[in-house]
């Protein structure tokens, strides 16, 4: 039963539901689908804006045969879009959570160290396109090699808190009918919103059964600011279900935080029953693997055959009568006005002259349209392709852009992957986002500052003083054309470089 909200939706689930508007388009999972049923499961990684940063041939010389069996098991059932569906997103903006690198598949060699499938985030200077990219971690070469391994990612070892290797279904396409009952859909909703308590207890013992210990302690982080509450796991006898007994107290500080911690993806609500519970989306709106492990809520009517028509034809009170505005010959223009007519009062506005009411709007089209939320959030997800069909829809696929922010926001989507191109190519280290941030990167509005993010991705309260008070040092990390463009002066007047 959906519930509905006296005064105004949570900002989390409104979050999540653009979220699942914009940052995975049908499209990505159609092309996906399609290429991982084909069994082509690098095309899939490429349709879901995945790179690929595996050598299956260095795999073989190095692990053998047998790994490499299994490596190739698990990426031909990966379902690459299934995974950007439910990666870890940081707030107000939904985008993918920065600098993460989070484990998929654990292959146990030996006790001491393991060998991990991990996704991996660019860093948040870094996230234009927001791009993931698959790896091998391997715990021998880290801790021979240091940091320098898998540079230039500035978090290279998988994280404790975010990780995947316990919930295959999702991102496994073979086991994603698992999500209702991992996930509690058809139990009892949790007294606390935003945490599946009653699903505490099962997803305890499979992290302690993943850590070799029958029972035990572990930790789950609550709130933003890294508080974790200790409970214990206990249970009568083999033939009773665990449950839990917080600790409370009991334990120092430091004893805590080395305690196995529950996985996000355990410790949270599933962002999708969320969403179906409050009447926000309904099950034609999500991920085809995710509708079909949901059947509960199946009956809720689709909205995805209600897509909207075909705007008609803007209308404009010019010179005392209704005029249309509309697309001919791919160009938004004036269809009641004579083209001669057009080309004049176009001379006269280039002289200062006032221009005509219809010219007005269409000016105002393209400098500033209704649609340019909606622009924005694509571009921010990486979804370019989406926001140029948005534009040409509106504007034609001859338009020409005017200076406005539908520009300012399509170049900038564009000057940022350049940092994304730099960090890929390892010319600007995964720490070195203070020239970018200072410059090229998204700027004060979007900055990552770790260890000052909060669980919500807002910044503390002391990370505006210490940016203000750090100035961007130029060395070897940094690019040539930066280089060159802060050490270069010029003349007054003249422009001339001295």
């Amino acid at each position: 039963m959906a519930h509905h909200f006296a005064n105004e939706i949570p900002p989390h689930l409104s979050m999540w539901q653009r979220v699942r508007q914009y940052a995975v388009p049908p499209s990505m999972i159609e092309t996906a689908t399609a290429r991982r049923a084909a069994g082509d499961w690098a095309g899939a990684c490429a349709a879901a804006r995945v790179d690929v940063d595996l050598d299956l041939r260095a795999v073989r010389n190095r692990h053998g045969t047998e790994l490499l069996t299994r490596l190739r098991a698990d990426l031909r059932r990966l379902a690459p879009d299934l995974l950007r569906w439910h990666m870890p997103r940081i707030a107000p903006d939904g985008r993918l959570r920065p600098g993460l690198t989070l484990s998929l598949v654990r292959y146990e060699r030996d006790a001491i160290t393991p060998l991990h499938l991990v996704v991996r985030t660019p860093p948040a200077w870094a996230d234009a396109g927001q791009r993931m990219s698959l790896a091998l971690w391997d715990g021998a070469l880290a801790a021979t090699a240091g940091r320098r391994y898998a540079a230039p990612h500035p978090h290279p070892h998988p994280d404790r808190r975010f990780r995947l290797d316990l919930h295959r279904h999702l991102w496994d396409a073979s086991r994603s009918g698992e999500l209702g009952l991992r996930s509690g859909a058809g139990g009892v909703t949790s007294p606390e919103p935003g945490w599946a308590t009653g699903r505490w207890a099962p997803e305890a013992e499979l992290l302690l059964r993943a850590e070799g210990l029958p029972r035990g302690a572990f930790a789950v982080r609550l709130g933003a600011r890294g508080h974790r509450a200790a409970f214990a796991l206990v249970a009568p006898d083999a033939g009773h279900a665990p449950t839990l007994r917080p600790l409370g107290d009991a334990l120092p500080p430091r004893e805590v935080a080395a305690l196995p911690v529950l996985p996000e993806a355990a410790a949270r609500t599933l962002p999708d029953l969320e969403l179906l519970r409050a009447g926000l989306v309904t099950s034609g709106c999500l991920h085809p693997l995710v509708a079909a492990a949901l059947p509960m809520f199946a009956a809720q009517p689709s909205a995805a055959g209600q897509a909207p028509k075909p705007a008609d034809p803007h209308r404009v009170e010019c010179r005392g009568e209704v005029h249309r505005i509309a697309l001919r010959d791919g160009v938004l223009t004036a269809v009641d006005h004579d083209p001669d007519q057009l080309r004049r009062e176009e001379l006269l506005v280039a002289f200062g002259g006032p221009p005509l009411p219809c010219l007005r709007a269409i000016d105002s089209v393209h400098r500033s349209p209704e649609a340019l939320p909606a622009v924005r959030e694509r571009l921010g997800h990486g979804d370019v392709t989406g926001a140029l069909a948005v534009v040409e829809g509106l504007l034609g696929t001859g338009a020409v852009l005017r200076d406005g922010p539908l520009r300012d926001a399509l170049e900038s989507a564009a000057a940022r992957r350049v940092n994304h191109g730099l960090f890929r190519a390892g010319l600007v280290s995964g720490d070195a986002g203070a020239w970018a941030r200072s410059g090229t990167g998204r700027g004060s509005a979007d900055d990552a500052d770790y260890g000052d993010d909060g669980d919500d991705g807002r910044r503390g309260p002391g990370a505006a003083r210490r940016k203000a008070a750090r100035r961007p040092r130029i060395d070897r990390h940094t690019p040539v054309m930066t280089r060159r463009e802060r050490g270069t002066r010029f003349r007054p007047r003249t422009g001339l470089a001295c």
